[in-house]
């Protein structure tokens, strides 16, 4: 396996997990953004406030994509699997 092999699978894998996770973790930092504004706001410091809105967008998030990102992952896997041969010599 030469350095270019392993710097596009390298590349791939992160382009995946970039792509997998993107979408999550904006929601959460969209959701936090909102919730630190209400809370500077209203001078509310609960921390319960942070987390549980957050937990259930990501969750919520994940219920609605988790059928792309499991697609996503099962081609990536796929492609990788069926590339073994030519990556061990």
């Amino acid at each position: 396996m030469t350095d270019a092999v392993v710097l596009e699978l390298l590349q791939q894998t992160f382009w995946v997990a970039f792509r997998l996770a993107g979408p999550v973790l904006a929601v959460a930092l969209l959701v936090g953004v909102s919730i630190g504004l209400f809370q500077a706001i209203t001078q509310i410091q609960e921390m319960t406030l942070t987390f549980v809105p957050k937990a259930l967008a990501i969750a919520l998030m994940v219920l609605l994509l988790g059928s792309w990102m499991m697609d996503t992952m099962m081609v990536f896997s796929t492609e990788l699997i069926e590339r073994m041969p030519e990556l061990v010599r």
